[in-house]
């Protein structure tokens, strides 16, 4: 038997909003990041989808949405943070690079000034998430709150089609099985 990784993106902050890079660094959620939290729990009841654990990245962005979607206790993981932009954060986004469609991201284009390479934020998330699902159960249903630069390079290395858009509060569900995750769909509520 399977279990279910729900990995869901924080809700839009300020500095979303101010299109401002946002990774190491945090800024509060604004009304509608809130608004959207609250949808997505609301999805959830709707659906009778609960949660058998719960975690969330150590920012307050990202904790403060899980807060706004369920009520359960949680724990937070530091292998769930954003990538670091090192001094590009809180900078405007106009000043990131062209991701390298040959692979994807950014790649190492952060490391000479003081962030994370693609690489290490993929390996860190992979591995946190694969640590969490291993210590759930058969059957069991797992939230994780991260962000989008984490997600997108965890999505990069699990799902071979097109994809999907990692919008503030969307939510992607994955199959796990021996190691293995395995892309089931998006939900989005806004």
């Amino acid at each position: 038997m399977t279990k279910k990784l729900y990995l869901m993106r924080h809700g839009q902050t300020q500095f979303n909003e101010l299109h401002k890079i946002q990774g190491a660094c945090d800024s509060p959620l604004t009304p509608k990041g809130i608004a959207d939290a609250k949808k997505v729990g609301q999805y959830f009841k709707e659906h009778q989808l609960t949660f058998d654990h719960a975690y969330s990245s150590t920012q307050e962005r990202a904790s403060d949405t899980l807060e706004l979607v369920t009520n359960q206790p949680y724990q937070r993981l530091k292998g769930l943070k954003e990538w670091n932009f090192g001094v590009f954060e809180g900078e405007s986004e106009k000043l990131n690079p062209k991701s390298d469609p040959k692979i994807g991201s950014y790649g190492d284009f952060f490391v000479p000034y003081k962030g994370e390479a693609a690489n290490e934020v993929q390996s860190r998330i992979n591995r946190t998430l694969t640590n969490v699902m291993e210590q759930a159960t058969d059957g069991q249903n797992v939230l994780a709150v991260s962000h989008g630069g984490a997600i997108h390079m965890f999505t990069l290395k699990w799902i071979t089609e097109r994809l999907p858009h990692i919008t503030n509060c969307s939510v992607i569900e994955f199959e796990y099985d021996q190691g293995i995750f395995k892309y089931q769909k998006t939900i989005e509520v806004n």
